[in-house]
């Protein structure tokens, strides 16, 4: 079975993560992705990161109904930081039956080499890369004008999320980010 990882904060998940998840499940020949809710990226400095249980509850009501994509919390149960190399090889021990293939956006793929283990990633499995604002990606996604710190913003400031994240949870995200 092929499965797409989709790793992120999703602080909180928007409608662009659902459509890139889409396009990536149809587009790179995978029989399921995984939004796989990521606890603190090492490479990021996120002072507003809600709890991961609760990014986690959002991922999963905003799924509902969506076929093909898949909630994931398995990076909560690895040791911290979350490492992407570790989170594959660990996947790869305990689904031995699947082929991942990492799913990143083109800002991340412009630092790659940043990355730890990185070319051992790229050694031991495939890589789809969608378009992120100037980034050229190997996968035709929408590309959509949201983004979570944007979505934060808004409610932060009274401001509706109204069409930038599923219905299912603006309530959520309104009682969480105010």
């Amino acid at each position: 079975m092929k499965t797409g990882i989709f790793g992120g904060s999703f602080n909180p998940i928007h409608n662009g993560h659902i459509a890139l998840a889409k396009a990536a499940l149809e587009q790179c020949g995978l029989d399921e992705v995984w939004l796989m809710v990521s606890p603190q990226n090492p490479l990021k400095q996120e002072t507003d990161l809600l709890a991961d249980n609760l990014r986690y509850e959002m991922v999963q009501q905003a799924l509902q109904g969506v076929d093909g994509i898949v909630a994931s919390d398995y990076e909560f149960h690895l040791p911290k930081p979350s490492y992407t190399w570790n989170t594959l090889q660990h996947l790869s021990k305990d689904y031995p039956n699947r082929q991942f293939t990492l799913i990143i956006g083109g800002d991340n793929w412009a630092h790659f080499e940043r990355w730890c283990r990185w070319k051992d990633i790229l050694r031991h499995y495939n890589v789809a890369v969608y378009p992120r604002d100037q980034y050229i990606g190997t996968f035709d996604a929408p590309l959509l004008d949201v983004s979570s710190t944007e979505i934060r913003q808004r409610i932060a400031s009274g401001e509706g999320i109204q069409g930038m994240v599923p219905d299912s949870i603006i309530s959520i995200a309104n009682k969480y980010y105010q």
